[in-house]
């Protein structure tokens, strides 16, 4: 039979244009379908907008596959089409010496994960490039940086449909079927309501991957992973940025914990923190300002409370709730759930955004496109 189109990408987000891109320049006709009136309205917007160098992911894992590829891919791409980006560097920093241990055993991470000229500091050497800090040791990892996002998605966008295809807001996939010969038929919902007929699926909608794998029939329902909000939210300061780098305590459990950077205008923010939620709610609530200030003071002893603003908040599609080991990306084939040409994305979390590039180009070798 024919298809409308090769390949129907649900989600826009990063992850999902940088699928959907993959799929376009080797020859696929692609459509993007999102369910919000733009792209990259969910977790690809409420972010740290960081590079993240790959320091942290457990040997041969996904995550420190894709994010050390994606970063080398991602910059590459940056600069050729000419998204703004400051690669600044970051500092792992030990406060104290209690801490040193864990910053000795993420520069040996980082080091397994490939990840470049990486240092190590003494404190001294660490307050030459940051005097403000107060600081015992520190892991220089000076391939991290910041970015544009939404600039960067819309150079997505623009090769996707540079290449013939399409991305469609506004509308959601209601429910899609495997087709007795092979393909799947979708029913989008949304002003202009269709359905149509495709080869190839890929979901990578963020915090609705559970709600999309459910939507598609003869999807195993015990192989769609639990699913958990994790919110954080952020704070702004107000006057002068005390850094330059990006300046990372030693992680919390569960998600990288609170950090400093400096975004592309020159402003400093701080977060995010980790709170569970049971519902999208990015409401930032000004009564966190003092803990906030509390922590920061760790590695920042000249922060003034008063000069933190609530900012915004972020909600991250994490596979494991309150003190449970943070898992993997889930890139599902069927090998997994048994329906051919369709690959299900779940926990798409940080490092996503970085990781994004090299995630597309894993889901097209996954669709043997």
């Amino acid at each position: 039979m024919s298809f409308d189109f090769d390949a129907v990408v649900v989600g826009a987000g990063a992850v999902g244009l940088a699928c959907g891109r993959a799929l376009a320049k080797r020859g696929q006709t692609v459509l993007v379908l999102e369910k919000e009136p733009d792209i990259g309205q969910g977790v690809s917007s409420r972010n740290s907008e960081v590079i993240h160098g790959g320091l942290y992911y457990p040997t041969g894992s996904l995550k420190a596959r894709l994010c050390v590829t994606g970063r080398r891919a991602l910059y590459a791409f940056l600069e050729s089409h000419k998204v703004d980006h400051w690669k600044c560097g970051k500092l792992v920093v030990a406060t104290d010496a209690a801490e040193v241990e864990r910053i000795e055993a993420i520069f040996q991470q980082a080091t397994t994960n490939e990840v470049e000229a990486l240092e190590h500091l003494t404190g001294a050497q660490a307050k030459a490039l940051e005097p403000a800090l107060n600081v015992h040791a520190a892991v220089l990892s000076p391939e991290s940086g910041v970015f544009d996002s939404h600039g960067y998605m819309l150079a997505l966008q623009g090769e996707i449909e540079d290449a013939g295809g399409s991305v469609v807001v506004g509308t959601p996939v209601e429910r899609a079927e495997p087709l007795p010969d092979g393909g799947f038929s979708i029913v989008a919902g949304g002003e202009g309501g269709a359905t149509l007929t495709c080869r190839r699926l890929v979901t990578a909608p963020g915090l609705q991957a559970q709600e999309v794998a459910a939507r598609i029939e003869g999807f195993p329902s015990d192989h769609i992973p639990d699913g958990h909000f994790g919110k954080g939210v952020y704070f702004r300061l107000t006057g002068p940025a005390p850094f330059n780098r990006l300046i990372y305590p030693p992680p919390i459990p569960g998600a990288l914990g609170t950090h400093y950077r400096k975004d592309l205008g020159g402003q400093a923010v701080f977060g995010p923190d980790l709170t569970y939620v049971e519902a999208e709610d990015y409401s930032v609530d000004p009564g966190k300002r003092d803990a906030f200030a509390r922590y920061i003071a760790r590695f920042w002893p000249g922060v003034e409370a008063d000069r933190l603003t609530p900012d915004y908040a972020g909600i991250r599609p994490k596979l494991h709730g309150p003190g449970e080991t943070q898992p993997d990306f889930q890139l599902r084939g069927a090998d997994d759930h048994g329906l051919e040409g369709l690959v299900t994305l779940f926990g798409i979390e940080s490092p996503g955004l970085t990781s994004s590039l090299a995630i597309g180009e894993a889901v097209a070798d996954m669709l043997n496109v």
